[in-house]
């Protein structure tokens, strides 16, 4: 059986882990092997050194918070790639595209936020739970970290987000609605993926 890659993206609180543990349930379901990954990975040692950050223990610029986060992805790759070549459906909660969108919020070169991941594993498909800065900050009002408090930074992170689901392997869905219904329209989108 064929392989695939599938982000999630979106501000917080727009439902990637919720979508990916469901979407994750539903292939399991369908005795599909799938593996559940959520970027950054805090459990190794550069994601330990992004937690610090989030937390303000630590202060980088934009770019080196970027850096970080990239080389948490390629401490990644070698395990990605040989899952995907043996069949496994990997289910992303955050990936490439935070990079860009969170970079380019913060003003960095997009074409180069691209540019340092062109060598991680691409995903087929890349699903976009789109929603409002105002709709995260209602969801999540207490423990918001340094980027989930600012909604202006949010809204230039939605602005690069629907920027890039313009790009071919994308889709665009509303995040404001009931899980069920998110759900069923993220399945339509993988089973077309697993058919092609």
């Amino acid at each position: 059986m064929k392989g695939l890659l599938i982000a999630f993206e979106g501000l917080d609180q727009s439902g990637k882990q919720t979508q990916a543990e469901l979407l994750r349930d539903r292939l399991v379901g369908q005795r599909r092997d799938v593996q559940l990954l959520s970027f950054p990975d805090y459990d190794t040692p550069i994601g330990g050194e992004i937690a610090r950050a989030l937390r303000g223990d630590r202060h980088y610029a934009p770019d080196l918070m970027q850096l970080l986060y990239v080389a948490n992805r390629y401490e990644w790759r070698d395990r990605i790639v040989k899952a995907r070549s043996h069949g496994t459906i990997l289910v992303c909660d955050r990936y490439l595209a935070s990079s860009v969108a969170y970079g380019e919020a913060h003003g960095l070169d997009p074409a180069w936020l691209a540019s340092i991941q062109k060598y991680l594993p691409q995903p087929d498909v890349t699903v976009l739970l789109d929603m409002p800065p105002e709709v995260s900050a209602r969801r999540k009002e207490r423990d918001r970290d340094r980027y989930e408090r600012d909604l202006a930074l949010l809204a230039r992170v939605r602005d690069s987000y629907l920027r890039q689901a313009r790009s071919e392997g994308w889709v665009r869905l509303d995040a404001d609605r009931d899980r069920t219904v998110v759900a069923s329209d993220v399945y339509a989108v993988v089973a077309q993926g697993l058919e092609n």
